[in-house]
């Protein structure tokens, strides 16, 4: 897997979560997500943001270094200005882009859009479905990133995907489930 495949993916799954969100009702765009207290539409600002790497360390500095709040504020910010019409084009036209936020390696783009798909998804009860070769490089990822403190939560434990050969870790406990469900648990996301 190269670095030109990666964003291959990247770009697919961008342009699949907004074909999936086109035709939300606004009562769906105002659904609690995963996300803790973001809706659809907030997630939809956040996966279709152009920030520049200004905004992005200003927006830092303003939450006091806190990754997570600035991610929430921008979010909300953004989905406040904005519609999800406009947020849609915003999200198609940004499919192609390579910019990723200070620090990310390749892959985070490509783990953000997976995951957020699914925090939009499942509120919704709405099947959306990533090919599993996108999902295990994903896991992969996550599972090694220190941004995700998956190591640490999965320290005694065996994660062994059901619909792929894919397995991490030994331990007393072991977690079987779809790959897709174990990068969400491997991002801090209940599945």
């Amino acid at each position: 897997m190269d670095d030109a495949q990666v964003q291959n993916w990247v770009r697919a799954e961008r342009l699949a979560l907004a074909d999936f969100l086109e035709d939300l009702t606004p009562g769906e765009w105002a659904t609690p997500s995963l996300c803790p207290g973001w809706t659809i539409h907030d997630v939809l600002a956040h996966v279709s943001t152009t920030d520049t790497l200004r905004e992005t360390l200003v927006a830092v500095l303003r939450a006091k270094g806190n990754w997570n709040r600035m991610n929430a504020e921008l979010a909300t910010t953004r989905a406040a200005r904005h519609t999800p019409a406009e947020l849609l084009t915003e999200l198609r036209a940004f499919a192609d882009s390579t910019r990723r936020a200070p620090g990310a390696g390749v892959l985070d783009p490509l783990v953000d859009i997976i995951v957020h798909g699914q925090d939009v998804a499942r509120p919704l009860a709405r099947p959306y479905d990533t090919p599993v070769d996108r999902v295990v490089p994903a896991l992969d990822y996550a599972i090694a990133s220190r941004f995700y403190g998956a190591k640490k939560r999965f320290r005694a434990t065996r994660l062994t995907a059901t619909d792929t050969d894919w397995t991490y870790g030994e331990g007393p406990e072991d977690i079987k489930a779809p790959a897709i469900d174990l990068l969400l648990l491997a991002t801090g996301r209940p599945a």
